[in-house]
């Protein structure tokens, strides 16, 4: 494939392969035995599926098989034009596909940054696809909803970039 793919990975187990969900190619690393428990782990803003490299191989020695996309529009999967291939309906709608490739009806679903927010409208669209959630620095979207609502400055903080 490319330099950031699962090469960059010292994990038998892993290899990168691109799945079709929705009409949009969608590059994913799998690692583990396909027989083992399934966890998808989903990317934060602006980053790829190598935000999670470190927790990979102690998810497969845990006994897991784990599955972590590119999500669309990032790195080596496709980047559909328009903002409605972007909608959140969209987005949550690839991972429910990415878990039926695997042959699976449900899956612990872990998010971090805006891979969070994907995984708490999967959680909320589709239940019965979540075994498990774990959501990393994104707060439930009804807190979230209210906090920009009742707070100007969270608003402002929401909608621009923060440098240290």
């Amino acid at each position: 494939m490319s330099a950031t793919d699962a090469s960059l990975l010292d994990l038998p187990s892993a290899e990168s392969t691109t799945r079709t969900v929705d009409g949009v190619d969608l590059h994913v690393v799998t690692a583990g035995d396909p027989e083992d428990p399934l966890v998808v782990l989903l990317h934060g803003f602006p980053d790829f599926w190598w935000g999670w490299h470190h927790q990979l191989p102690a998810l497969v020695e845990a006994g897991y098989r784990v599955l972590v996309p590119d999500q669309r529009g990032y790195n080596l999967s496709d980047k559909p034009e328009g903002l409605s291939a972007y909608r959140m309906g969209r987005l949550s709608a690839d991972v429910a596909g990415l878990i039926d490739t695997e042959g699976r009806d449900s899956a612990h679903v872990v998010g971090h940054d805006w891979g969070a927010a994907v995984a708490w409208d999967l959680a909320l669209r589709r239940p019965g696809v979540v075994d498990r959630l774990g959501i990393c620095n994104v707060p439930h979207p009804t807190v979230f909803e209210r906090t920009l609502r009742s707070n100007p400055r969270q608003l402002l903080a929401a909608t621009t970039r923060q440098d240290s």
